[in-house]
């Protein structure tokens, strides 16, 4: 009996199967395919004893498997995927001799996976994909000689991979994991140790799908004779040594993503890099040189049984899809996507590494070298191959790259649709023709050296919709000709010298979101300027005088840096802004603007910061509070910083409360003497630490500085801090709410201070007591950037051990190098004890022994499938569990030893908005 999906009115029979499944299958004695037809209730209790094809999927059936199934000894397809089905998968399905598939994925079963499976002899297929299974994947299935699929992802399973595996010698897919975006994690498998060499060197693999898994040790190097495999994804997990040079025996790979992990060593010159679709080593610690892209014959696809074709095929779709490659929609195009970036390559390239005469003039050619240490000269690499190309791709971001954007590279390269020179060293003029690059849609050459003026002729790329020219030595007038561009969304002008007015006809560009302007030498009156669609208008640091249009916007949404929707790997891939079409005016790369209409009216000023009283007794004032704010008035306010005023002491100092008129009142921290080596290298400091406006930091107001006294003076926050708010939450009802808007409050000030603030700020010492909160439970990060700035130019930077045990990275209290990722471990610490009922260091850790930690503590019970005894009691009874496990999974991903491996600030963003509760 088949009913397949269908529309309409259901037959007759088929709404009797529909109330009554028992009633149907009763008299059926050889098959039952009813998928995809809405049906409810639970199975029946007992199968007729012949049956040998059931297939109930994608319907709506709920309860337990029953254990009768063990009475059909004849069957042989058994397809109950897409239910709700819970309970456990029962161990007498091992009973059924002849049984070739087995599919229970997309159901609720829990439980572990029974050892009796390994008795099925006869199976092909086992699909246990999109569960709650727990425990370890069973060395018995070793015994399925016969198997070629086997998917046991999106499941809670933990343990190592059994090395019996190897005996499976007909294996063709193995997924361990399905995450195709790192920053989103699907499922929450997390094995231990490492990846058997007894399943790399299975004979037949086509498929091995293990991203984000939590393998270690080193990449195997026997990958047996590996003739048929064809994709390998192991990025985002803790592999390390090198690149096996036998990966270059798999002549039919075309896919391979080793992305964020700890590999080092150089490229093996016989990986067949140009016949590879998708070549992802971002995010390691390769050095070398990148290999010649030989055109060398490449090997022809395989013919693709149909149980490998349905896993091949759209694995390599959606691993396209979700490179951000939004040029080749439906069938335009093919992509060919590689890699290197975040990592320690070098050398001079004399051409792109790319292979153009293997693909045909179809094919979408993606590149990124982003932050490594190549050199060469801008036409050279560009020219040989990039007319040769129907669409291109590509990011040199921070590298070395010397030379001239010239009027031959603009007449050639007309395939050319990203193209991200950022943090580079070209210099020039920008050519005259530059309008001749039709099809480009973002253009980003910000921090070079480029000078002369801006060509008129940008108005020719009508699909600009990213233009970055920010942070050179351009001069001259924006040209009214960009006002021509309507698809342009973004546009970054800054930090230059241009001059002149601003043209009204770019403020008023209907899909222009973000205009960037400040820095520079503009003239004019703002009243002229009249936006139409900006949420983000930074005219900052000019010329320019009146009143500031209502229409504009400092900030769009309370947000540090508005987020792209979707990103690559955490291993430095394009992001969806960078390659695709950048349609979301959400992803903006921007500077913030906070207050402006108090700068336009005191900018006088603010050139010169106003002091108060003679020169020993100033203060310096950065918002004007409502109230005259002296040196005499300050330490009035604080009763001479008496003991019975301070509200906190830190390792900078103490803070006091005062009130410096009725209803105002601010937080002075007072400062140790000698604290900071040189007085000008403190006003350097806080004055950058002056401009940071974010609804999530706390406001710096001013400061004073004098031989004898040193303060700060910031906006008072009633409501305490972080951790006093966790030791006194059994007070409260549990409000997944409030710990999620505290978590992503904190998430996006750093995110600002990281991304957005020139030159960036490292906090380094981000804890709950540096997190405030008002009456209304916002945060506010505090305490940042008294530490050290860290420049634009550097990675990072090398400096005392600052931060408080329990909270700092371990390479950071190893190595005192500290990055914007010891900010992200400490912010992980952070929120893991927001959502759990331990501390840092928790005293109920010891009996474990030193060094375990609450990360060490979440580990343990998310590999022994105990996610629930993590979180604060009752929090698992008001909140989805889904998402709790995935802010645990997140705070875990923060706290991994491997820089490469921990997600960005903007990413955690991200992550977190993706799984904001729907009341707020």
């Amino acid at each position: 009996m088949c009913f397949d999906p269908n529309k309409g009115t259901k037959p007759p029979l088929q709404v009797e199967t529909a109330h009554n499944v028992v009633d149907s299958l009763v008299s059926i004695q050889k098959g039952v395919n009813l998928a995809g037809n809405s049906l409810r209730g639970a199975l029946p209790p007992a199968f007729p004893p012949r049956l040998r094809v059931l297939n109930l999927s994608s319907n709506a059936l709920s309860g337990e498997i029953p254990a009768s199934l063990c009475s059909c000894t004849e069957l042989n397809f058994l397809d109950l995927s897409g239910n709700r089905l819970n309970g456990s998968v029962p161990a007498v399905v091992g009973g059924l001799p002849r049984l070739r598939q087995l599919d229970l994925s997309r159901n609720l079963l829990a439980g572990s996976i029974p050892s009796a499976l390994g008795s099925c002899t006869q199976l092909r297929s086992l699909r246990l994909f999109s569960n709650m299974l727990d425990g370890s994947i069973p060395p018995e299935l070793g015994r399925l000689s016969k198997l070629r699929v086997l998917d046991v992802s999106g499941n809670r399973l933990s343990g190592l991979v059994p090395r019996e595996l190897g005996n499976c010698s007909g294996l063709s897919v193995l997924v361990l994991s399905s995450q195709f975006d790192a920053v989103k994690p699907h499922e929450f498998n997390l094995f231990e140790g490492e990846l058997p060499e007894s399943v790399t060197a299975l004979p037949k693999l086509r498929l091995l799908w293990a991203p984000k898994a939590g393998l270690k040790g080193n990449l195997p190097s026997n990958w047996g004779s590996c003739h048929s495999l064809e994709m390998v994804n192991l990025g985002g997990n803790l592999l390390a040594g090198v690149i096996p040079r036998e990966l270059g025996q798999c002549r039919n790979l075309k896919f391979l993503n080793l992305s964020s992990n700890r590999l080092s060593g150089s490229l093996d010159k016989n990986l067949h890099l140009h016949c590879m679709d998708v070549f992802d080593v971002s995010g390691n610690e390769l050095s070398g040189s990148i290999p010649a892209f030989a055109n060398k014959e490449c090997a022809s696809q395989q013919p693709l049984d149909g149980v490998t074709s349905g896993y091949s095929s759209p694995f390599m779709s959606q691993a396209v899809a979700q490179l951000s490659l939004g040029y080749c929609e439906s069938g335009e195009c093919s992509v060919v996507y590689h890699n290197f970036a975040k990592n320690k390559f070098g050398g001079r390239l004399t051409s792109l590494p790319v292979s153009a005469d293997r693909y045909g003039n179809r094919t979408l050619h993606a590149l990124t070298l982003d932050h490594n240490n190549f050199t060469g000269s801008l036409d050279a690499i560009l020219l040989e191959q990039c007319s040769n190309l129907n669409g291109l791709i590509v990011s040199f971001r921070d590298n070395k790259i010397s030379g001239e954007l010239t009027e031959e590279i603009c007449s050639k390269c007309h395939a050319i649709r990203v193209l991200v020179l950022a943090e580079n060293q070209i210099s020039g003029v920008l050519p005259a023709n530059i309008g001749l690059l039709g099809a480009l849609v973002k253009m980003d050459i910000s921090k070079n050296f480029l000078v002369g003026q801006i060509p008129a002729s940008f108005k020719d790329l009508k699909s600009l919709k990213f233009l970055s020219l920010a942070a050179n030595n351009i001069t001259g007038q924006i040209p009214s000709s960009l006002g021509q561009l309507e698809s342009l969304e973004i546009l970054d002008l800054s930090s230059n010298s241009l001059s002149g007015n601003v043209p009204s006809n770019i403020v008023t560009l209907r899909g222009l979101t973000t205009l960037l302007l400040n820095n520079n030498e503009l003239s004019g009156n703002i009243a002229d300027l009249t936006p139409v669609s900006l949420s983000v208008f930074n005219i900052s640091f000019n010329n320019l005088a009146g009143p500031l249009h209502s229409n504009v916007r400092a900030l769009s949404e309370n947000e540090a840096s508005p987020e792209p929707e979707n990103t690559s790997s955490d291993g430095g891939g394009f992001t969806k802004i960078e390659i695709a079409s950048i349609t979301s005016a959400s992803a903006i790369v921007a500077v913030l603007l906070a207050l402006i209409i108090l700068y336009i009216y005191t900018r006088k000023c603010a050139s010169r910061p106003s002091r108060r009283s003679n020169r020993r007794r100033e203060v310096t004032v950065f918002v004007d509070i409502g109230a005259p704010l002296t040196y005499e008035t300050v330490v009035r306010a604080a009763g001479s910083f008496n003991a019975s005023n301070c509200i906190g002491s830190g390792g900078f100092g103490a803070t006091y409360k005062a009130e410096i008129a009725p209803g105002i009142l601010v937080a002075i921290k007072r400062l140790a003497i000698g604290r900071f080596q040189g007085i000008q290298q403190f006003q350097a400091e806080v004055k950058t630490l002056g401009r940071c406006r974010h609804d999530n930091l706390v406001t710096l107001i001013g400061y004073h500085l004098s031989d004898s006294e040193m303060f700060l003076i910031y906006n008072f926050l009633p409501g305490g801090n972080l951790e006093r708010f966790i030791q006194e939450r059994t007070k409260r009802t549990i409000d997944w709410r409030m710990l999620h808007k505290i978590a992503l409050d904190v998430a996006r000030a750093l995110a600002y201070l990281h991304d957005n603030c020139v030159p960036r700020i490292l906090h380094r010492d981000v804890k709950p007591s540096n997190i405030l909160l008002d009456n209304e439970y916002t945060a506010y990060l505090s305490d940042f950037g008294l530490a050290r700035l860290l420049g634009n130019s550097e990675t990072h930077a090398t400096t005392g051990v600052a931060g408080t045990f329990g909270y700092v990275a371990p390479e950071y209290a190893m190595t005192c190098r500290v990055s914007d990722k010891a900010d992200v471990y400490s912010y992980g610490v952070v929120l893991l004890e927001l959502i759990s009922d331990k501390k840092a260091l928790d005293p109920s850790f010891s009996p474990y022994g030193n060094g375990f930690n609450i990360v060490a503590w979440a580990c343990m019970l998310l590999q022994k499938g105990r996610a629930r005894e993590f979180f604060i009691e009752g929090l698992w009874d008001v909140a989805p569990h889904d998402d709790l496990v995935e802010i645990l999974h997140l705070g875990i991903k923060c706290t991994v030893d491997s820089l490469s491996s921990r997600p960005t600030m903007k990413q955690v963003v991200r992550r977190l908005k993706e799984l904001r509760p729907p009341s707020y």
